[in-house]
């Protein structure tokens, strides 16, 4: 066995000694190899410091206030959008229901007793939904002891109107509309 301290005299074209290792030279040389691998990969091509994968906190923090100025910008106009597609869908349910009525009226000389009496003859097909309160059940029909023709020979119904209890977007009740 060759000493790895003795020196060895070189000659062109002759293979150096292998050194032997012990389990520990072994495990030393290949975390040496694997620090020196990941030197390389966190060092750019200039020999700087290359940024590692990922966000920071401030990052992370300026695009969360970006994202709350967004919203609180978008929900209010989101919110009044939708106040004034169920004022539509109610002016418009109301305007049908009132048809309903006239036309019943009308056709029969009497006035509808019951709401329910406008789907049974055929003039709606089913109670709308009010928009306000979610609910067909919750008009409230006007009654009225008066007549609206010459040929009427019952009273009943003449109106109708929403039942929730939410003040519109123009300052009137939708109890009155």
């Amino acid at each position: 066995m060759v000493n790895p301290m003795q020196s060895i005299p070189i000659q062109p074209n002759t293979k150096l000694p292998q050194m032997p290792f012990d389990q520990r030279g072994v495990e030393r040389w290949s975390l040496l190899r694997e620090f020196r691998a990941r030197r390389r990969v966190a060092l750019n091509r200039s020999g700087q410091r290359r940024r590692q994968n990922g966000f920071t906190l401030v990052e992370l923090m300026v695009v969360m206030l970006i994202i709350s100025i967004l919203l609180a910008i978008a929900v209010p106009s989101f919110i009044s959008a939708i106040r004034s597609a169920r004022e539509a869908a109610l002016r418009e349910d109301l305007h049908t229901m009132r048809d309903a009525i006239e036309q019943y009226t009308e056709d029969k000389q009497a006035a509808p007793q019951s709401l329910d009496d406008l789907v049974q003859a055929g003039y709606l097909k089913k109670m709308p939904i009010d928009p306000m309160t979610r609910h067909n059940d919750t008009w409230v029909p006007d009654q009225s002891d008066s007549y609206t023709s010459i040929d009427q020979s019952q009273t009943g119904i003449n109106d109708v109107h929403s039942g929730s209890d939410q003040v519109g977007s123009d300052g009137v009740p939708y109890s009155q509309w």
